[in-house]
């Protein structure tokens, strides 16, 4: 379902001014850009797009109330500048699963206005990326594992099948 569609069926009959949560997940994203979201949506505090493959956050609107925003599971690696203009007042953002490689990229969270005043804002995307490498080497030692297995296996087959 594509994201103008599934905004339409998430108001269930509101207008967009008196709408707080929006869970927008797993809908389709044409071009990798948020479509059908405006200004309109000024109580906005809490806003989901997990996994609808958004590569940019360039066409965000000016969310002024917003404080919650989930982005995993998406294709972002870059452009988080347009948070600290359009989302002023956010205090929990959530990029685990993008394609942010390293933390320069993040770094441009520290001008916003919420970094200045010291809240509290978690950034889950750097517990994903030690998740990531624990699970890269439990991979990695476990394949290691399965090497040496095989070669013992294989060693005592050739003990076996030669005439003593």
């Amino acid at each position: 379902m594509e994201m103008k569609k599934r905004i339409n069926l998430e108001l269930r009959n509101r207008a967009p001014e008196e709408v707080t949560e929006l869970v927008l997940d797993n809908c389709l994203c044409v071009n990798g850009e948020i479509e059908g979201l405006n200004d309109t949506f000024k109580k906005l505090e809490f806003l989901s797009m997990a996994n609808v493959e958004l590569s940019s956050l360039a066409r965000l609107p000016s969310l002024n109330k917003l404080r919650k925003l989930e982005l995993s599971d998406n294709i972002i690696s870059g452009g988080l500048e347009v948070l600290a203009e359009k989302c002023p007042n956010l205090t929990y953002l959530n990029l685990s699963g993008n394609k942010i490689k390293d933390l320069s990229t993040v770094e441009a969270l520290t001008e916003m206005k919420m970094m200045k005043t010291k809240r509290k804002m978690k950034l889950v995307h750097q517990k994903a990326m030690r998740r990531r490498r624990r699970t890269r080497r439990r991979r990695k030692r476990r394949r290691r594992r399965r090497r040496r297995q095989a070669q013992n296996w294989e060693r005592e087959k050739r003990k076996w099948a030669s005439p003593t």
